[in-house]
């Protein structure tokens, strides 16, 4: 039996304790980010709070091995003065959407092999996707994560604002956004490329542009820009 101490209250935080609850070889106990007194003993510490509150938080925590799950917060800035690692769960966690982690990519590091290999078990408990990532690499994706996700999600929202302003339903744009995202299965995102930029199509792209707020023009000109000067 691993026991590991899940430190914060925050989403991620509870669907790894809900997770790991499930698990049969794992002791998963969950310890509030804001009242640090009295630290259980445990193989495993992992703090998942903001990254702000990382170095604070990790500081008073004397367990043997601790880690953050933090995509952009590097390893060597935990302040604990035992082993350090890496829990990075490269996904987004909501707090009433429940969470597959046999899908979700556990980017791992640790200062010696013994250590990776009892992340790699914890992470195996629950995921089945486990790459070993440094921290370079990791503030990479981090970056990467946030075009695709973070950026793409605001698109939803012009593309919601426009459609209501034009009092037209947004639902009807929903199956080209999952038939968007499901191509990046199969096929390049270079070659999954559409539309008017990809085309050239300078008629197209005036019309939108006349129907456009100031704002939402700088946007698409951005954007616009952007892919063509991706095929030159």
């Amino acid at each position: 039996m691993i026991s590991v101490l899940i430190v914060g209250n925050g989403n991620v935080a509870t669907h790894l304790v809900n997770a790991f609850s499930k698990v049969d070889t794992i002791n998963a106990i969950q310890g509030n980010s804001r009242s640090l007194t009295n630290i259980p003993k445990a193989n495993l510490t992992i703090i998942a709070v903001s990254d702000d509150a990382i170095a604070k938080v990790s500081s008073k925590i004397k367990n043997s091995f601790v880690v953050h799950t933090s995509g952009s917060f590097a390893m060597e800035n935990l302040k604990n003065t035992s082993n350090k690692g890496v829990f990075y769960m490269l996904q987004t966690f909501s707090k009433d959407k429940n969470v597959d982690f046999s899908e979700v990519p556990f980017c791992l590091e640790a200062e010696n092999k013994n250590d990776y290999k009892l992340l790699e078990t914890v992470a195996k408990s629950i995921g089945k996707k486990i790459y070993n990532v440094n921290s370079e690499q990791r503030k990479a994706l981090h970056v990467a994560a946030v075009f695709v996700n973070n950026f793409t999600n605001h698109f939803y929202k012009i593309g919601k604002d426009i459609c209501e302003e034009n009092e037209v339903p947004f639902e009807i744009l929903q199956p080209l956004i999952e038939e968007t995202a499901l191509k990046i299965k199969t096929l390049s995102p270079e070659k999954a490329q559409t539309g008017p930029a990809i085309r050239n199509d300078k008629k197209t792209i005036k019309n939108h542009l006349d129907l456009l707020h100031k704002e939402q023009q700088k946007i698409y000109k951005l954007i616009t820009k952007s892919i063509v000067n991706s095929i030159k």
